[in-house]
């Protein structure tokens, strides 16, 4: 069962909120935060892209840039841009895309529900951004960024989070860039928060939905801190870590689609021809085709799209990992006809999250920096949540959330 606990934010005055938040450090390379920041001394991004300090090139993984990172989050601090909150709280944070509002409760997750699997992933971690995480949360002693977990939809929680969002907000403001609107309110009264937390001891699981690195690195951080404190109870703040919950139904997971270099020395014919194999092919014609459901695929090809749709016996729907359409088209076309084996590290391929849309694709083909490229219908939250219960793994860049969550809004001191 799933252990949380509500803890005293750190949070930026009102007046401060919008020079302060940013978009999360993994969306953006060092100069697009460095332009983002300009010469606002209070974004976030002096914290969580500490780089931006220094001359342009510099390493964000240089020492002096974890060193950078924690002077200045005890900057902001002194200067009044960041305060804590004098009572334990939840939070309630809302994000609005395209009229769409997501309800989220930010509350201190426990680092053994991760370690002993009751909090559940479906990717799998790089050692090395690990490192990187775990370095800037022992610098910082806090989790700056939130993690963004998904639990199963309750009535009850829901009644709570809307009684809430039926008053004023705390913060209210439309972020530059993507126009999506953020929302605060501050849960402080007693009687919420117990009920609150004793609906999450109820839960048999909490689902990771983006946030895998982050997630990691502040778990470790926290088993790391409690193996090192001679005095440990294990009620100290280090045991949980900042995540924002959201119920499964209001998440959107938008496709994640991939373009290639080229046909692995195949004529447009043959590719075809091989793709026919596995799949029907039907021409479509120039107007830009988006697939349409599960295990129908759209090829961009030579100024043409075509709906590509799996055969029978090209899947297996009790397999969770083997019905998803990301492994269908790993095997089928990337692995078995253009020799792509590991869509880590293969520089032929490149991966356009869905808010960009399938003009992007076709962009990057006609421009001639890619060949073709390939659409997928998005991967449903169940089709998460039975991946993660299985215990398996979902094959690489197979998810892409949208909205982002915005950093900044609260931070969770660890000791």
């Amino acid at each position: 069962m799933a252990t949380i606990k509500p803890f005293k934010g750190i949070r930026p005055p009102q007046n401060l909120v919008e020079e302060i938040a940013s978009r999360p450090y993994d969306v953006l390379d060092s100069e697009e935060a460095r332009v983002e920041a300009g010469d606002n001394e209070k974004s976030l991004y002096h914290i969580i892209k500490p780089e931006i300090d220094f001359e342009p090139g510099t390493s964000e993984y240089d020492p002096r840039v974890y060193d950078k990172a924690a002077e200045n989050f005890k900057k902001f601090q002194e200067k009044g841009w960041l305060c804590q909150d004098q009572k334990e709280a939840y939070y309630i944070y809302a994000q609005t895309m395209k009229g769409k509002t997501q309800y989220g409760l930010v509350v201190g997750a426990f680092v053994d529900d991760y370690l002993n699997g009751v909090i559940k992933k479906h990717e799998l971690t790089r050692r090395d951004k690990e490192e990187d995480r775990m370095k800037h949360v022992r610098v910082c002693d806090a989790n700056i960024e939130p993690v963004f977990f998904a639990y199963p939809d309750n009535s009850l929680l829901n009644d709570i989070i809307m009684r809430y969002a039926a008053g004023k907000p705390e913060y209210d403001f439309v972020a530059p860039i993507d126009g999506f609107r953020h929302q605060l309110w501050v849960i402080n009264d007693d009687k919420d928060i117990a009920a609150i937390t004793a609906e999450f001891a109820k839960m048999p699981a909490l689902y990771i939905a983006d946030g895998h690195h982050r997630s990691a690195a502040a778990a470790l951080v926290g088993a790391e801190k409690a193996k090192n404190n001679p005095n440990h109870k294990g009620n100290e703040e280090y045991n949980y870590f900042m995540a924002v919950c959201f119920q499964a139904s209001q998440l959107t997971v938008l496709d994640y689609n991939r373009v290639v270099k080229d046909l692995n020395g195949l004529t447009s014919e043959q590719f075809l021809e091989a793709i026919a194999k596995n799949f029907t092919v039907e021409d479509k014609g120039e107007a830009i085709y988006k697939p349409q459901h599960l295990h129908e695929f759209s090829l961009y090809l030579d100024g043409h799209w075509f709906a590509l749709n799996a055969k029978e016996g090209t899947y297996d729907d009790k397999d969770p990992i083997g019905v998803l359409d990301v492994d269908i088209s790993s095997r089928l076309i990337l692995d078995d006809i253009l020799g792509i084996k590991d869509l880590r590290s293969d520089k032929r391929i490149d991966f356009v999250g869905g808010l960009r849309g399938l003009e992007e694709l076709k962009r990057r083909v006609d421009s001639g920096e890619m060949r073709m490229a390939l659409a997928l219908y998005p991967v449903s939250m169940k089709q998460i949540i039975d991946i993660a219960d299985s215990g398996k793994i979902m094959p690489p860049k197979a998810t892409w959330f949208e909205p982002k969550l915005r950093s900044g809004l609260i931070i969770h001191k660890l000791d």
